[in-house]
């Protein structure tokens, strides 16, 4: 049943199944579809490398979980601006390094969404970010 979902190529398929099968009571594949909708917005970006397409893939997690939080699409537009002044890995760094959670690191963990977090990203790709990021992002990911 999973390849159902692998086989969605758009956004938009992966948000009808997923309303789909919600109502038939597979939360599994909903979850399944939800992954693959992001997975599909970032590869549609134009990542320049793997990093920052995980990057990507991390934003739009957020704004689904926020989407959800505020019943309407949501979008981070205090990130998105952040990347545009100082690039997607330097505002990765900086909201890493954060001494508190972000509600998005907090939210993205509640909804089982925990491989998008921001952190995550720093230690799947820790070459690309700086050390004090990387031990953030484990301190972070230990105290769950």
């Amino acid at each position: 049943m999973i390849d159902l979902v692998s086989k969605l190529k758009t956004p938009e398929e992966c948000t009808i199944f997923e309303k789909n099968v919600i109502e038939r009571n597979r939360p599994d594949l909903a979850f399944a579809a939800r992954k693959r909708s992001i997975e599909l917005r970032s590869s549609a970006h134009g990542a320049s490398s793997e990093v920052e397409r995980d990057c990507l893939a991390a934003i739009y997690a957020y704004e689904d979980v926020l989407s959800a939080k505020n019943s309407r699409k949501t979008r981070a537009t205090r990130t998105w601006q952040m990347i545009k002044r100082h690039g997607i890995i330097e505002t990765f760094e900086r909201s890493v390094i954060r001494r508190e959670n972000t509600s998005g690191y907090d939210a993205l963990i509640e909804q089982g969404l925990e491989q998008f977090a921001y952190e995550n990203v720093v230690l799947t790709h820790p070459d690309s970010f700086s050390e004090a990021a990387v031990e953030r992002a484990q301190q972070r990911f230990g105290k769950r």
